[in-house]
């Protein structure tokens, strides 16, 4: 990686988690003719998803999807679909299929049914989840302060389109559908996400931290400096 301290503690957790989440996707494809790979924007992802791009695997089999995104073109340098296109779908891992949450659509609330009717036909329950969280608790697109993290936490459809003061609109997972998958790691760096993780640990109201939505789950924590 031009630019990158190969034997830093970031790129080796990288790599570390990228062999985990293959050898879960390779576990699947013994006994499923078709796999599913959740995922996450943002800058931490970057690194895990071009280190798993690298690894061998029958990816023409393998489905990816994204956690959340947000409501911009793929051009945009902030798009999740952009971050997904130009790390991970490169080298081995050119043949998976991905499939986007962003629509034609003005707002989210107007492609929120298109989004869902895309993502529902896929290998339900994901083989993994690979979740973020935000320093302020969040993860996916599951905000403490989002008017619709209520249903985002309740419903059982797919997808729900959400509305977080001073950020642009987006479309997120619900709770429950990332609750479906086989496996859920949580890819963090930095002191301070520790400490609000360490946070989250020891107490229970969701709604403050949506991160704790996760943690009465199987979560592989995968932290480093």
């Amino acid at each position: 990686m031009k630019g990158a301290d190969v034997n830093s503690p970031r790129e080796t957790l990288a790599q570390q988690l990228a062999e985990a989440v293959a050898a879960a996707l390779k576990a699947d494809l013994e006994h499923q003719s078709r796999v599913l790979l959740v995922v996450s924007g943002g800058s931490t992802p970057a690194a895990f998803l071009r280190a798993l791009s690298t690894l061998p695997l029958d990816w023409t089999h393998v489905d990816v999807t994204l956690a959340d995104e947000r409501w911009v073109e793929e051009s945009d340098p902030a798009s999740n679909a952009r971050l997904v296109r130009e790390t991970l779908r490169q080298n081995h891992a050119a043949g998976a299929r991905f499939v986007g949450l962003k629509t034609p659509d003005g707002t989210p609330e107007e492609g929120v049914a298109e989004a869902a009717e895309r993502i529902t036909p896929l290998a339900w329950p994901a083989s993994a989840v690979v979740l973020g969280m935000g320093e302020d608790g969040h993860t996916a697109s599951l905000f403490a302060d989002s008017p619709e993290l209520e249903r985002a936490l309740a419903t059982s459809e797919p997808l729900v389109a959400v509305r977080t003061p001073g950020l642009e609109p987006r479309i997120t997972l619900s709770a429950d559908y990332l609750h479906r998958a086989r496996r859920h790691f949580l890819h963090i760096t930095g002191e301070h996400k520790r400490a609000v993780l360490a946070h989250a640990m020891v107490g229970d109201d969701v709604r403050e931290l949506p991160i704790r939505t996760f943690l009465a789950c199987p979560l592989a924590v995968y932290w480093a400096p």
